[in-house]
């Protein structure tokens, strides 16, 4: 069990990393955001373009990075979308119990079949170079090829927490208090 353990720390600092990095990038978006208002309505006054699609569709993209590769971080904070009717009165290991069956029922074979069936098109995507139909645009097959970046790294996750819900029900690992970032 330890060496799992030490796998499940390992995933769980890859996507630590990975989540924090793209919580900066929300900035990155926000800038990028101010300036395309500020230089459509700055460049209606001076008669110039100043902003673009390529702009407006970077803002787009860096969004799509942050939700994509934010995902796993989210799974790992606990901090998806529960509905806590009988989940939040019960013991910690019967949470770990319904969180571990539900890692290994639905989110590790939903991220499987997605990767499977978003392969083709991404393939597909990458082999025609495809592009925004935009004048100016950003290529769209490097951005489709982060989705199945993140649903591999929803699956790392959820690895690491069967990995963790398992040994908190075995009683390997003391429940750690369920409180979530937002109450602190």
């Amino acid at each position: 069990m330890d060496k799992l353990l030490h796998l499940s720390t390992l995933i769980d600092r890859l996507n630590e990393y990975i989540g924090r990095f793209m919580s900066w990038l929300v900035l990155v978006m926000v800038l990028v955001g101010v300036w395309n208002v500020i230089g459509r309505y700055l460049g209606r006054a001076v008669g110039q373009s100043l902003t673009s699609n390529a702009l407006i569709e970077t803002q787009w993209y860096i969004f799509d990075l942050i939700f994509l590769l934010g995902a796993a971080y989210a799974l790992k904070h606990d901090e998806h979308v529960r509905v806590d009717v009988f989940y939040s009165n019960w013991s910690p290991k019967r949470k770990a119990l319904l969180d571990l069956i539900g890692t290994l029922l639905f989110l590790i074979p939903f991220c499987i079949l997605v990767i499977f069936f978003s392969w083709n098109t991404i393939a597909a995507s990458w082999a025609i170079g495809e592009v925004s139909p935009d004048p100016g645009g950003l290529p769209r097959y490097p951005i489709k090829a982060v989705i199945l970046i993140s649903f591999a790294l929803l699956i790392l996750q959820g690895i690491s927490e069967a990995i963790k819900k398992f040994a908190i029900f075995q009683g390997w690992l003391p429940p750690h208090e369920e409180r979530h970032e937002s109450e602190l």
